[in-house]
């Protein structure tokens, strides 16, 4: 968690906020690939990107 504060922080101070969305979209494709690894919809996230 201190990861997220310090890079908030970082974002914060040198106003950086245009790294927000690079960040959040990181953050949901890998969720996205963690999630659907040992899944039936591997397959078909694959065939999208």
């Amino acid at each position: 968690m201190s990861l997220i504060k310090e890079l908030w922080r970082f974002i914060r101070v040198r106003k950086k906020f245009w790294l927000l969305p690079i960040i959040i979209m990181m953050f949901l494709f890998g969720g996205l690939i963690i999630v659907t690894q040992g899944s039936a919809v591997a397959p078909f996230i694959y065939t999208v990107f």
